[in-house]
């Protein structure tokens, strides 16, 4: 037997850094939103005792420093199954890209899993067998529009859904999330109204949400990529309504408000960055 399950990309359209916690965690307050560009991810049982992962991404990792096989291996250790499972990756989404990507699958194999091995976990049981593999995991779970609290664990659907032609542009080269949050000065990083902008899309405001959309995290990777500055101007200069990093970068994406002028975007960028995408919010 298979399990296939979707695993879509998120974007940030507001990320306000609160403070650090004692456990060198940053507390975090997010908007984050899916967008309709997918890795898929098929677990299936085999015969013996091993995880194995595959992919059609030769810069994956395919061993333990892989997420999908974290979570793979917490959910077996949790559980005590001993069944061998094989995890194919069908990677779209960018790698270290501010996208998501490996949290993304890392929940597609926990909800996978729960459906396989039957375990009838509830979303706040996978959240917690998540966050053990990282800090955006929880939300992938839960996917869709979401505010996210703490440090990535609290997770609070919003009613209102965002609806909205995105332009995503990735630069030819990764950020490491982790050095971006170790030079993170809480005392003069940006801040960002989280609070206005949760009000702006239950309200259905576009205009607002606009204004109130950011990322404290843009403070500390453009400083390193100027680049990242360039395409933003670039995208608001071909009219985009907004554009914006998303998590720690360094992808950008503009959100446009007619398929017309995300068009127009996307042409213009496709002759500055190789990795262009049209994709729609879900």
């Amino acid at each position: 037997m298979s399990i296939i399950e979707k695993a879509p990309a998120k974007i940030n359209l507001g990320l306000d850094i609160v403070g650090k916690l004692e456990d060198g965690y940053h507390e975090l307050s997010m908007i984050m939103v899916s967008v309709d560009l997918n890795d898929y991810v098929t677990l299936s049982e085999i015969e013996g005792s091993d995880i194995i992962v595959e992919s059609n991404n030769y810069r994956m990792p395919l061993n333990d420093k892989n997420d999908v096989f974290k979570a793979a291996q917490l959910v077996r250790e949790r559980f005590s199954i001993k069944k061998g499972l094989l995890i194919s990756l069908d990677k779209s989404i960018p790698i270290c890209a501010g996208l998501g990507g490996g949290s993304t699958d890392a929940a597609a194999v926990i909800r996978g899993l729960n459906q396989l091995w039957q375990l009838n976990l509830t979303n706040e049981e996978m959240f917690t067998i998540g966050f053990e593999v990282g800090t955006d995991v929880p939300y992938c779970i839960e996917g869709g529009c979401a505010h996210v609290s703490g440090r990535g664990e609290v997770v609070r659907p919003l009613e209102e859904t965002i609806s909205s032609w995105v332009v995503l542009v990735k630069p030819d080269f990764g950020i490491s999330t982790r050095t971006v949050f170790r030079d993170v000065d809480c005392q003069t990083i940006s801040r960002v109204d989280i609070q206005a902008l949760e009000r702006a899309i239950l309200s259905k405001n576009y205009g607002d949400m606009i204004e109130y959309m950011g990322n404290s995290l843009e403070d500390v990777t453009i400083a390193r990529k100027p680049l990242i500055q360039k395409i933003k101007d670039r995208m608001l200069k071909c009219g985009a309504d907004v554009a914006l990093m998303t998590g720690s970068g360094p992808t950008v994406f503009a959100l446009c408000n007619t398929e017309k002028k995300a068009d127009r975007v996307v042409n213009s960028m496709k002759g500055f960055c190789k990795e262009v995408y049209k994709v729609r919010t879900l």
